[in-house]
Parts: C-alpha cells; structure tokens; sequence
C-alpha cells in the first residue's frame, strides 16, 4: 500500500508537535529547584575547564606558530625579504592552526607584511613596502580550494599604517623575548585583537617583530557550539567586565560576532559591571551570583580563564530548572517518558525507512545528473507513490542523456550551469584567447584511409582534450581533423593568454608522447595557431539549436595563424595579442609581419617556443633569426642571408630560417618596391 509524502509528512508532523508540546510541558513542572542548582554548578563547571581548555589551545597554537616561523627566519631556511616563501610559510601556519587569524611581520624600516584569514573560505595577504606604488597597501585575496589556494584579486590602497607607531611592534622591537599584548587597528580592521610578539634576530642583527594574532571572533564561535543547559549560554569578559565573546556559530575574521542580542547578552554585561567593574571588590570577582533583567532571574557564574583577566560568565534562566508540580504528578511523568521513547523511535524509524532513505537515493541520483554521470542510474523503488515516480522519471531522464552527452561538451554543460549562463540566444563581448589546431595532410589520410581515419585520429582528440582541459580551456567544437577551444569565457580567466600557450605546448607534446602514427609509420605532425583579444562568446544560433561558442576577427585570425603554419614549417604560430598578453611567461621568436588572408594590413606573427619556467632565456638561434629579420625588413638582404643561414645551422635546420632565406635571395636580384614594408602576403586561408 502505498501513501502520499504530504500524508505521511502531516502525520509525522502532527506526532512530533504533539509528543513535544507534551513532553517540554512535563519536563518544565517535573525540574527540582534542588536538582537545578545543582545541575547549574555541573554545567558551570563543565563549560569553564572546555572554555579554558579552547583558549589554552588556541594561545599555545599561536605561540607553537610563533617559534616555527621565528625557527625558519632565524635558521636561515628563508630571509624575511623573501617574499614568496615567506608568503608559503605564513600560509602554511594559517592553514595549519584554524585558531589563528593573523600572522604579522614588522621590519624597522616601517616594511610590514600580513597573512590574514578570511574566515573558512580564504585569505588575504597585505603588504606595504617603499617598493610598492608609493607606499600604497597591496592586498592579495585568495580563496581555499580543495587542498590548494586560488588567487582572486589584487587591491591597491592608499596608506598611512606604520608597524612602528602601534604598540605590539613598539613594546617588542627593544625585547629579548616573546609576550602577548592586546592590540588594535590593524590594517582594514578597527578590532581589538591579542597578539604574541616578538623580535626576530638574524645572525645576531634585529630584523623586525613578528606577531602571530587571535581575533575573539574565533572564540565566539567555539562558545556558539556550547549550550550551557536548555537555555543558557557562556560569555567571555575581559579584566574590565566588558564583554569581548558571545555565542555565535558564525563568527569569524569577516563575520563578527553578533554583540548585543538577546538576555542572555545583557545579563552576561551587567554580570560583568557588577562582578568585575569599577565599584568590584575583591570579593565579589570570583562569585555566583543572580541577576533579574525584565523581571526574569538568572543565575551567572564567573570562572577565571588565566589570561589577561579574562573571565568565562555561564548565563543560564532559572525557569529552566524550576519544579513545581506535585509528587503524584512523577509515575504520569515516567508514563510519559516511555511514551515519548517510543513515539520518537517510531518517528525516526518511520522518517529514515518511508521517506529519508528513498530521498536520499534520489538525491544522489539526481546529483550524479547533475555532475552527467548517469551510467549507474536505476530506479529506486519506494512505497510512497511521490517517490516511485520521481524515481521513475529520473531513471528515465538519465536514460536520455546517457546518449545525448557523446554529443555535447561535458565540462562546458558543467561550467555553463555553474556560471548560470541561460540557454537562450544571445552573448557578450569578452577578452578571451582561441585555439585552432589540426593534423598535418589529413586531407591524404583520410582519402586513403577511409573509415580507419576514425581509429587515428582517437588518439589525437583524447590528446587534445586532456591538454585543454589541464590548463581550464573549453573545447568550442571538433571539425574533422581540426579543434577549436577558448580561455576566457564562459569562466573569467585573467592568465588567459598564458594558459593558452601552456596547453598548445602540452598538445604538441602530448601527441609527439603518444607516437601517433599514419598507415605508412610516418608520425602525425599538427599545426597550431594561438589569438587573444575581444570577441562576441554565448549562445549562437536560434531557439531550436544552439552552439555556445565564440565569433569575431580574433576567432578568424586564429584560424589563418594554424594554416600559415604550412608556410613556415612551425608547429604554433600566435597573434601579437596573444604575445603581449602572456608576456615573459613565454619564450618566442618574432616570424614575420604577415597580411593573413581575407585582412588588410600586417600582422606580426611570433612561433611559440617554450614557457619561461621551463627554458633559460633565449635560444641563440632565436637571436640569429630575428636579426636577420630586422635587417630583412631594413633591406639589408646579404647581411640577412647570413643571419638567417646561421640561425638555420644553429638549430639544425630551421625551415623557417631557410624560407626567409629564400625570399632575401629574391629580393637582391629582384629588389622590392619602393614602398615595400617587409609585409608578406599570405594567399591561402
């Protein structure tokens, strides 16, 4: 027999409401003033050695963070000028201590650099140097990504914060030792906040202070996982009384503990005004005491911490302890126990058997979906009617898209969804860079081959897609033996450019790795050509079919530089937009200046050598060639020739380089015209 969900959630409703109405009802009458008392000192008790215990914990991970980094500066294993390992090790200690929110350096000069956590989901890192826009203050943002960090933005701003004027680098530059200081306005930040500084000493000589530092923000929410009975909560007061941390769950370096809400907020205050402030004595600052506010008693206990006076203040009502039912009513109570034991039992396995389980399934398959990893989808058979049949239809769905994703892009459908891209025509002008690349003679080989072409050219097409995919590029389409792919869009990609070029050597390395072979042994050559700048990305097409993809002059230009290959012999050709926009990330040489086909005016073109973390500097024959280019272009056609001839002997032949030969030759016995300007013509597509 099967039920609806909205019946057998109505049921289960209904039971829960009652059972606890019920349940909360007894228990409020059935509480001994005796027993609350009682309880209330155990729960004091309890939550003042956890409360010790965290700000223990999070002092000795700060000062434990402290003497790592102090040990790495002094050790020589990195100089505190050292920018980018110094940046790893602050990282390093924040990822490693989740109770640190700071991590400073002050040098002596009025330098400072900060690592700073942005709560669970990132970082940022601040610096103010005299080598940085005028003393301006450079923040770095980045995000956690799974077990890596990602680089968001970068922020400049005005400055005038000086480590030297504030007192945790003053009341440490002149010490011998470490000690916690309370500090405030740090860069960005009105808070206060409590800092274990220190100077650090290289080979005998005062760098600076170091300071690792612990935001109250951090305790707020470890005292919002604390629930001090049904009703209480604990607060953390300083020497003064003032309140420095309330329960919040939520509460980190970017979201603030919320001050000020609530009783509980305002009884845990006048605790402290009346236990701790001014008119305090002696007597009164170690106390249980009780406090009405609107009419309502509490009961409020204050627990010394050890540090810096603080004090943990535990708030609970006295109502929710209070008893004041007759003794007759304890043997209904008992009944109403067992009653509640059972009615819950029922209810939870009612909920996990009938409608959690199944959900959960369907979820799941819903998830995958979601993710097109459909092969495993079944359906999930439920006796409540709602759930077979969305069961059913998700079965159903993942049937049909189980064919339908050969044929679409699966990352792009992935990036598309996350992006919120809306499947409608239409786009928008992005910066973006764009990949053609084909097969050397596939025209050939296919005419021979016939259908076997499909069995070689697999191995190229899964070659192409992982090189494309490893650097975040998305695969626009397969024509024939020919991919286009593009970086910028639909995701922003502000390496564009350089992730272009990382894949395009990836490719032609892959392919070469592969040893992809034609039916005569000879292995597969491909040709690439690489172009950045504007152009119009989205959904092109109408309202029954759509391609999302990119059009415009940068498109086409890419695709003439993957042809203009053949004329040179190159492997990858890139445009100037391209070049400019990857910058010394890339090694290349400057080819020629070239009007590609169906485009008025010159083109300088450049071959796509290395990416400069993986090659020393430029290659001679490099040099060799672009001097001969330079006296090309200057009609120096013999002094050319010989610089051409030795980048070709440098390289161990250079078809390029002999080519430029070739055409220099022609030029002395047929000199060009007089307005000549060293542009060459490319005829083909």
């Amino acid at each position: 027999m099967r039920v609806s969900v909205g019946i057998a959630v109505t049921l289960l409703v209904a039971l829960s409401i009652g059972v606890s109405t019920f349940v909360v009802h007894s228990l409020w009458w059935t509480t001994a003033r005796e027993n609350s008392r009682m309880l209330a000192a155990e729960i004091n008790s309890q939550i003042a050695n956890t409360v010790r215990i965290e700000v223990g914990l999070t002092l000795r991970s700060a000062e434990a963070a402290w003497a790592a980094v102090r040990t790495i500066f002094v050790q020589n294993v990195i100089a505190t000028r050292q920018a980018d390992k110094r940046e790893f090790v602050f990282l390093s200690q924040l990822q490693a201590q989740p109770n640190i929110s700071w991590i400073i350096f002050g040098w002596s000069d009025g330098n400072f650099f900060a690592a700073h956590r942005l709560g669970d989901g990132g970082l940022e890192m601040i610096e103010i140097d005299d080598e940085i826009r005028d003393r301006m203050l450079r923040t770095d943002r980045y995000i956690f990504i799974p077990g890596d960090i990602q680089f968001e933005e970068r922020e400049f701003t005005p400055t005038t914060f000086d480590p030297r004027e504030h007192a945790w680098f003053g009341n440490s530059i002149g010490r011998s030792t470490p000690d916690w200081i309370e500090a405030r306005d740090l860069p960005g930040t009105q808070k206060t906040v409590y800092a274990f500084a220190g100077p650090v000493d290289v080979n005998r000589t005062r760098q600076g202070v170091l300071a690792v530092v612990i935001e109250t923000d951090r305790l707020s929410r470890f005292l919002g996982t604390l629930r001090p009975g049904e009703f209480g909560a604990a607060f953390i007061l300083d020497a003064d009384g003032n309140v420095i941390a309330a329960p919040d769950p939520n509460a980190d370096e970017i979201t603030p503990a919320r001050m000020g809400e609530g009783n509980l907020y305002e009884v845990a205050k006048m605790s402290g005004e009346q236990l701790l402030g001014k008119t305090a004595t002696p007597a009164t600052m170690n106390s249980t005491t009780r406090i009405v506010n609107d009419g309502v008693p509490y009961a409020v206990a204050l627990t010394p911490l050890g540090f810096y006076g603080w004090r943990v203040a535990t708030v609970i009502p006295e109502s929710a302890f209070l008893s004041g039912i007759d003794k007759t009513l304890v043997d209904l109570i008992y009944v109403l126990i067992g009653v509640v034991i059972v009615a819950t039992g029922l209810a939870i396995w009612l909920v996990r058997t009938v409608v959690a389980r199944p959900l959960a399934r369907i979820v799941e398959d819903l998830s995958k979906v979601e993710r097109f990893d459909i092969e495993q989808i079944a359906r999930r058979p439920s006796r409540l009617s709602e759930l077979s049949n969305l069961s059913a239809a998700t079965a159903n769905m993942a049937a049909g898209l189980s064919a339908f994703r050969k044929y679409v892009p699966t990352d792009l459908v992935r990036m598309l969804v996350a992006e919120g891209i809306e499947t409608q025509p239409g786009g928008d002008m992005k910066v973006i860079s764009v990949l053609f690349c084909d097969v050397a003679g596939f025209t050939g080989l296919s005419e021979k081959l016939g259908p076997k072409i499909v069995q070689l050219m697999e191995p190229f097409f899964d070659a192409a897609s992982s090189a494309i995919a490893r650097h975040d590029g998305t695969i626009d389409k397969f024509m024939g033996d020919a991919v286009m792919a593009f970086w910028g869009a639909p995701r922003r990609d502000v390496n564009h450019a350089e992730n272009a070029c990382r894949a395009a050597l990836d490719l032609v390395a892959a392919v070469a790795e592969a040893d992809i072979k034609d039916d005569t042994g000879t292995p597969l050559g491909i040709r690439i050509g690489l172009n950045s700048g504007e152009a119009l990305v989205g959904n092109i097409g109408s309202e029954q079919r759509l391609n999302y993809t990119a059009i415009g002059d940068v498109v086409n230009v890419a695709s003439r530089l993957e042809g203009t290959n053949k004329a040179y012999g190159t492997s990858i050709l890139i445009g100037p937009e391209t070049r400019r926009a990857a910058g010394d990330t890339i090694i290349v040489r400057e080819l020629d200046t070239l009007a590609v086909f169906g485009r008025t005016g010159g083109l300088v073109i450049y071959e796509l050598i290395a990416m400069a973390d993986t090659l020393e500097g430029p290659q001679a024959w490099v040099l060799a060639y672009e001097e001969g280019l330079r006296h090309y272009r200057n009609r120096r056609f013999d002094k050319a020739i010989a610089a051409f001839e030795t980048a070709d002997e440098a390289r161990g032949g250079d078809p390029a380089s002999a080519i430029m030969t070739k055409r220099a030759s022609t030029f002395q016995t047929k000199p060009p015209p007089s307005d000549w300007m060293g542009v060459a013509i490319a005829d083909t597509k």
